[in-house]
């Protein structure tokens, strides 16, 4: 028979308690704003911890082929989930902010050359999400994040060890999800349907073609309304051409090697696809995907940005305890860590009702398709 279990045994109280010292051998030898942060930061790490999971379970969902329908739902919930827990971390910074730029700098010194850099679960939540090494920001002068995650002596901490097995668990979220969305049914036809880069190829020619008629009623309006002068109509006349070329270039996928062409074009038409056309049934539920990935990444980048924020208010733009730009690096890293690119492009790409494209057989996006 198991023995009464009591709160404090099964949520570990005292263990937890017991670690707020940071490297003092007692908590009594540090002040309240010392183990504010250790607490805080702490707290951080354990809703990383909870986001890891959400992310591996809808990873795992859309690794399968084929995905359930039935399960799109509970996908969504999880990315909804992340996306709070990185709205929650970032009130903490509220509290942060009560601390003066001179009661951090007693014991700023300590934390030298530690550095928030050095969260492994932070490096494991952008390796699982699909951030790629090309893609990140040097920290200092680290030939590779990885090396910051090194011991002093340069051997493998636990840090490193956690970071480099996430490295080798594939695929990424994006990569599973880019495969969940390339299989999308473009007007009923599927890859490795007869004909089927025939239908792509035509749902893109008819999107430009819609693409053509805003560019030229936007232009249109622009020019009756703003324009006062001919330098004025030439500028919007170019910044309008411009944004139609970018939507050919998208579409087409000219902005990616040939080799890897005839998947991104699949996928950029795929997501305009389900996007332009949520309100069919079977296309509800992938709607409502698209949405909670953008939701999960824009709070993780609402995040980044409070962070830069409350990092300048206490102590400005002095160099990072890890060698970093300190404020400007966290910057760069909210700017530029973008990683479903494809799904936010989209939104740029998306024509009114009026000028979308007719799906071919709706029917076959009902609930019961032949």
């Amino acid at each position: 028979m198991a023995s009464p279990t009591s709160y404090w045994d099964y949520i570990r109280v005292e263990e937890l308690l017991a670690l707020q010292n940071g490297v003092a051998a007692s908590e009594q030898d540090i002040g309240d704003d010392e183990v504010r942060f250790i607490v805080i930061h702490q707290i951080d790490e354990l809703w990383f911890k909870v986001a890891l999971r959400e992310l591996v379970t809808a990873r795992n969902l859309f690794a399968g082929n084929p995905v359930p329908e039935s399960a799109l739902a509970f996908a969504v919930a999880g990315l909804r989930r992340i996306a709070m827990i990185f709205e929650l971390a970032a009130q903490h910074f509220k509290l942060m902010e009560t601390m003066r730029t001179q009661d951090y700098l007693t014991f700023r010194d300590k934390l030298n050359p530690a550095s928030g850099f050095q969260s492994a679960q932070m490096r494991e939540l952008e390796i699982l999400l699909g951030l790629e090494d090309q893609e990140r920001i040097p920290l200092g002068n680290e030939a590779s994040y990885l090396e910051a995650l090194r011991s002093h002596d340069g051997s493998p901490s636990p840090a490193f060890e956690r970071v480099q097995r996430r490295l080798l668990d594939k695929p990424s979220l994006k990569g599973a999800v880019d495969g969940w969305l390339h299989r999308t049914p473009i007007d009923g036809s599927s890859p490795g349907d007869p004909g089927d880069t025939a239908v792509v190829e035509r749902f893109i020619a008819e999107y430009l073609r819609g693409h053509e008629r805003l560019y030229q009623r936007a232009l249109d309006h622009s020019v009756q309304v703003q324009a006062l002068t001919k330098a004025d109509e030439e500028r919007l006349r170019g910044r309008y051409h411009g944004q139609l070329a970018g939507a050919r270039r998208h579409l087409n996928a000219d902005d990616v090697a040939a080799a890897d062409r005839p998947f991104r074009k699949r996928l950029r038409a795929a997501i305009l696809f389900i996007d332009s056309n949520r309100k069919l049934p079977l296309l509800s539920w992938p709607g409502q995907i698209i949405d909670g990935l953008i939701e999960c990444e824009q709070a993780m980048l609402a995040f980044r940005q409070r962070h830069a924020r409350m990092v300048e208010r206490v102590i400005g733009r002095r160099v990072g305890t890890g060698g970093s730009d300190g404020v400007a690096y966290l910057d760069n890293t909210a700017l530029k860590y973008r990683v479903f690119t494809e799904i936010w492009a989209a939104r740029t790409l998306l024509l009114p009702p009026d000028l979308t494209p007719p799906v071919g057989d709706a029917g076959w996006y009902g609930l019961v398709h032949e």
